[in-house]
């Protein structure tokens, strides 16, 4: 299921802001998700942690990160064909593989490059931080928004392999074809500016937007709410 806000349909700069996307997505998810002791927002480094962070405030939730990482060509650092995730697991497109014509020995190197940088993501975000146990969570998923989808179903994929009980996904925009994509894999899909064409790009849907640096993730997420650290049918409820 698909939860957009109509008003919002395919308009550019829907928003000011990661911050201002962030706190219309914490209103979407409120009648769902606010003060559940069974849930926990997980952002995705780097753009997805200042919006997930309003969410997990106004819904009082804990904050965590799923570090993912695309696999990138040899000969272009900005194309990707797969993603690691930080439990180790690969997703490969196994169609672009195809048509590239890459070589098992070019893809066994690039899987090993990415696991290492994801590996030292996670040391340099957590700076000590104990990571999730997700398993009998419901884990809520955010990036600052989903064109191709490809990292984030790792993210997914790797979540409900550490046990989350159900998995939504919000983003303040993305492109439908993606969405639906993305949607048909987890309980709910948040999204309130959602867009159809030919032509997506992320940075389309904020009036302000720039890079998010490895020291504004740390400090945001050293300045949230603990993640939980055992599994939800195992903690004292009240």
């Amino acid at each position: 299921m698909i939860v957009d806000d109509p008003a919002l349909r395919d308009r550019r700069k829907a928003f000011r802001d990661r911050d201002h996307a962030g706190a219309v997505l914490a209103e979407m998810l409120a009648p769902r998700f606010e003060r559940r002791r069974d849930a926990a927002v997980f952002a995705i480094p780097a753009g997805g942690v200042p919006v997930a962070a309003p969410i997990a405030r106004r819904l009082e939730l804990p904050l965590d990160v799923a570090v993912v990482s695309k696999i990138t060509l040899p000969w272009n650092t900005e194309a990707g064909y797969g993603a690691v995730a930080f439990d180790g697991s690969v997703l490969l497109n196994r169609r672009l593989l195809h048509d590239l014509g890459l070589t098992p020995e070019i893809v066994e190197e690039g899987v090993a490059r990415t696991r290492a940088k994801v590996a030292r993501r996670e040391s340099v975000l957590r700076r000590g931080r104990r990571s999730t146990a997700v398993e009998g969570y419901h884990v809520v998923v955010v990036d600052d928004g989903l064109a191709s989808g490809f990292t984030l179903r790792a993210a997914v994929a790797a979540l409900a392999a550490s046990g989350a009980s159900a998995i939504s996904v919000a983003v303040p925009t993305a492109h439908a074809a993606a969405a639906r994509e993305v949607a048909a894999s987890v309980a709910d899909l948040y999204c309130p500016n959602l867009r159809g064409g030919r032509s997506f790009a992320v940075a389309d849907a904020y009036a302000t937007w720039s890079d998010v640096g490895e020291e504004t993730v740390a400090a945001i997420l050293a300045s949230s709410s603990p993640p939980p650290s055992v599994p939800v049918d195992q903690r004292q409820r009240p």
